[in-house]
């Protein structure tokens, strides 16, 4: 018996086993455009921190929802906008 080759995987299906594993564990791919001043902040907050983009996206959004439970929502809107961020 010959022992059948393997073909290599190309760069599209390594990305669609990537996303199909990280949809197993249960994460969701989202994705969207920055403004300047936001895209400011996300590079201060990544030097700060050292947080790759996906960690940087989820605390983010965990955080918004923590100011939204305890009514906070206004207040963060007032700072960015008193300080133009």
């Amino acid at each position: 018996m010959t022992v059948q080759e393997k073909k290599p995987l190309s760069n599209a299906q390594k990305q669609q086993r990537y996303r199909e594993r990280q949809k197993g564990s249960g994460k969701k791919e989202l994705r969207g455009y920055l403004t300047p001043e936001a895209l400011a902040c996300y590079q201060e907050i990544q030097q700060k921190t050292d947080w790759n983009d996906s960690v940087l996206l989820s605390n983010a959004i965990r955080l918004m929802y923590a100011a939204h439970k305890l009514g906070q929502i206004g207040l963060l809107n007032g700072w960015l906008t008193e300080h133009k961020k």
